[in-house]
């Protein structure tokens, strides 16, 4: 059977990268209130950040790199997804982002990133890095006190006792726990979903791959990404190529996650790579670039290519994470100097990089339209991060969260190669109605995006209805639905049956259905928002508003 193209089945139903640039989050907040910094003189302002489907950490990591740009302020990142695989590369990727220099360099570290991060098969000295660090975090997972000392930055109190235990589990499976390459044979299950993909177009599917490229992904405004790495992508799942191409051969056990199947009549846990096949990881770090050099084209072919980009701005954007973790001092800030010399500096450590500066808080996988109840939650966060594959969530009870005059920002879905255009403007036109119905109004004076859509919070009815929320005109909103029958994952031949050491007490988290069709926003079910074992066996603990030093 031929996949139409327009069915969104590339996309997939969990997300491992983000199909948007990098953002600074800093610079998408509303500035620190006047009287709320004369309140705070003598403590550094805070910066409350609720991101939904952030997936990869790009927008935290691009934020603290650039910290060192902006007055002090201390950060809260209140992150919430929807499968564990998720909130367990966040902490993978923290932690290899955040490992000291001395036990691994900075170009070791940029380009581990990028193999864990973006491809399908690693080198295995890759792999053993990744084995290593899983063990370790499977054993502080369940020990919460040795956590909070070596990793002071994270904190996992918010998520389910259930939910913790299948992290673990999720750890394990990383770190070894099934022997072998039969246990997650990614190579395989790529070849079958992209086979499930293009139907009979699979022989051709590298006219597939360049008409998707140049057609779409390069009139969308990413012209560096090249042919050959795009065609390698879609053909292996090995987007960044640093080494020769044989080096690559150990599966990516990160990009594995488990759903429900039916088989039989029975319901079946299976274990698969249900991410996107369609777009890629480059769009994250690998299309814009503050170095506008690394941009320029040659009788009209960019000099760079999409990887290149890549590594290149992954290297400066840990170098800069590094640099903000020494003090200000021994980077020459001459205010920070004079703070020292009167005695009025906060006291600072040389480690790194300032994980005294910045908290990451992993909320419950269900917990999006709960979290008004909460009264440390309502009114609280001065910025909202919402993924196009989460849109469905935005809701008036999401928007209770965001603190009076917050702002708003929404992933569009440009970069699914998927969508046609007149869909495209109708997933726009959608966002912006739920937005309006969320309580928030378009930014007067924002810059016109194609890939983001921004608003800010305001009591004023009037105000929420002055119209789209893009600059561009979209038509009416209409259905954007394509069936979940083609959004389906593939049959049982596709998938690994799991056979995973957790403990029964800590059942397969599933990834939200609702992530399968961006079309769902326009019809949203609040039984799609529920997992299967979402069922609370245990109280959520007691917001915790102490920072995380």
């Amino acid at each position: 059977m031929t996949t139409p193209a327009g069915s969104g089945t590339g996309f997939g139903s969990v997300s491992w990268w983000g199909l948007s640039p990098a953002l600074d989050l800093q610079a998408e907040s509303p500035p620190v209130d006047p009287e709320a910094k004369a309140d705070t003189e003598h403590r550094t302002p805070e910066l409350d950040v609720l991101l939904l489907g952030s997936v990869d950490g790009r927008h935290l990591l691009r934020t603290l790199a650039r910290a060192a740009l902006w007055p002090r302020r201390r950060f809260n990142f209140y992150v919430l997804e929807n499968n564990l695989e998720a909130v367990a590369r966040h902490m993978l990727i923290f932690s290899l982002a955040l490992e000291e220099p001395e036990k691994m360099g900075l170009q070791e570290r940029s380009e581990t990133f990028m193999e864990v991060w973006g491809n399908a098969l690693l080198r295995p000295a890759v792999a053993a890095f990744v084995r290593a660090q899983a063990d370790l975090l499977a054993h502080l997972v369940p020990e919460p006190d040795r956590m909070a000392e070596q990793l002071p930055w994270l904190s996992l109190g918010a998520l389910k006792f259930r939910e913790r235990d299948a992290l673990e589990a999720v750890f394990r499976f990383w770190a070894g726990g099934e022997k072998g390459p039969e246990a997650f044979p990614m190579s395989r299950l790529w070849d079958l979903r992209l086979r499930h993909y293009l139907g009979s177009r699979y022989d051709a599917r590298h006219g597939v791959s360049d008409w998707d490229l140049r057609m779409k992904l390069h009139d969308r405004g990413a012209q560096v990404i090249h042919t050959h790495e795009f065609r390698r992508w879609r053909d292996t799942g090995v987007a960044f190529e640093l080494r020769d191409s044989s080096a690559y051969h150990v599966p990516n056990r990160t990009l594995a996650s488990g759903r429900l199947l039916s088989h039989r009549g029975e319901r079946v846990a299976a274990r698969g790579y249900w991410g996107d096949i369609a777009t890629g990881p480059f769009v994250a770090f690998g299309i814009e670039a503050d170095d506008k050099s690394l941009l320029r084209t040659s009788n009209g072919q960019p000099v760079k290519t999409a990887g290149e980009i890549t590594q290149h701005n992954v290297t400066e954007l840990f170098r800069e994470v590094a640099a903000w973790g020494r003090p200000r001092a021994a980077q020459g800030d001459p205010e920070e100097k004079q703070q020292r010399a009167s005695g009025t500096a906060e006291p600072e450590t040389s480690g790194a990089p300032a994980q005294e500066s910045f908290t990451i808080h992993f909320l419950p996988l269900d917990s999006a339209q709960a979290l008004h109840h909460k009264s440390c939650y309502k009114n609280r966060f001065q910025l909202l991060y919402v993924a196009c594959g989460m849109v469905h969530l935005l809701s008036p009870e999401l928007g209770a969260c965001a603190a009076p005059g917050g702002n708003l920002i929404v992933e569009l879905a440009r970069y699914l190669v998927d969508l046609r255009p007149e869909q495209l403007q109708r997933f726009s036109a959608r966002v912006g109605e739920l937005a309006q119905a969320a309580g928030f109004a378009p930014q007067t004076g924002a810059r016109p995006s194609e890939t983001f859509a921004r608003f800010c919070k305001s009591g004023d009815p009037a105000l929420r209805s002055t119209g789209p929320a893009l600059d561009s005109g979209a038509p009416p909103p209409e259905v954007l639905a394509p069936s979940l029958e083609a959004m389906s994952p593939p049959h049982g031949d596709l998938t690994q049956p799991l056979e995973s050491p957790a403990p029964p007490s800590a059942p397969l988290q599933l990834p939200s259905e609702s992530q399968c069709s961006l079309g769902e926003v326009l019809a949203p079910s609040q039984e799609a928002l529920a997992l299967p074992n979402s069922e609370s066996d245990s109280k959520t603990p007691e917001c915790d508003l102490t920072p995380g030093d």
